[in-house]
């Protein structure tokens, strides 16, 4: 595991259990605990844990911490590839049909998966609408509105108003967290709306999501557990969480 992994999943572990101890942290990585200290340091540097005694807790302003695209994309990437394979069964077949897809790194992993097909596609995901732009015989569209440097992502009310008039097969979203209370959320508000009118302008939604998002709250939530279709995530969900899950009603796709 990268240094970047563990260290983002400290911090999912962290705002979680609102503690972790360096010795458990150890035996659960296989490192030492002198690895453990140097990736409490770092993430005490950048204000998102706060060392105490033994381990650390998480930073008042944790929640509201958002990496950018390209440092997010090391992180779990083994997970994320095997989440956008078995996303590709919920794709619609039928020619004409029109995919959602949101912006960040797993969905890209999975509009890079998708192959050329006569089909529609929308995103605010710059880089998506690039990459897709060279692949898909179908149309292409990139949602207007201004583009958030940290995520390469179009936002605010041109891109809205935009998805508020459109009705598509399928949404493929991202999460930055996820619980039972709070739903699905992400640190930004700007970010959450264009979530939401994703979530509103789709017929089924799918969302594609390792395991270290689950059981992590952020600011916004952006839609409920019964708003989602399917959840797509990997081996690593808790039996307990992929139960609860189950209970309200998602079907949990582990890939």
């Amino acid at each position: 595991m990268y240094a970047e992994e563990r260290q983002r999943t400290i911090v999912n572990l962290a705002l979680r259990y609102d503690r972790v101890s360096v010795t458990e942290l150890a035996g659960r990585f296989g490192v030492t605990t002198e690895t453990v200290r140097r990736d409490l340091d770092v993430l005490d540097r950048r204000g998102i844990l706060r060392r105490v005694h033994g381990g650390a807790v998480p930073a008042e302003n944790v929640r509201l911490v958002e990496t950018a695209v390209a440092d997010r994309e090391p992180a779990f990437s083994a997970q994320k590839a095997r989440i956008a394979q078995a996303a590709l069964a919920f794709l619609p077949t039928g020619e004409g049909s029109t995919v959602l897809i949101d912006s960040g790194t797993t969905t890209a992993r999975f509009a890079a998966a998708m192959g050329a097909h006569p089909r529609t596609v929308v995103t605010n995901s710059v880089p998506i609408a690039s990459q897709l732009a060279l692949s898909q015989r179908g149309d292409v569209h990139l949602l207007g509105g201004r583009v958030r440097g940290l995520t390469q992502a179009t936002v605010g009310g041109e891109t809205v108003e935009a998805l508020g008039r459109l009705r598509c097969d399928v949404a493929f979203l991202g999460t930055n967290g996820l619980t039972a209370e709070h739903g699905f959320s992400t640190p930004d508000p700007d970010e959450a709306a264009v979530k939401r009118a994703m979530v509103h302008g789709s017929r089924r939604r799918v969302v594609l999501a390792d395991s270290s998002k689950i059981g992590v709250t952020l600011l916004v939530s952006f839609a409920a557990l019964n708003e989602i279709h399917v959840l797509v995530t990997d081996a690593g969900l808790a039996e307990a969480d992929r139960q609860q899950l189950v209970n309200a009603g998602l079907e949990v796709v582990t890939a």
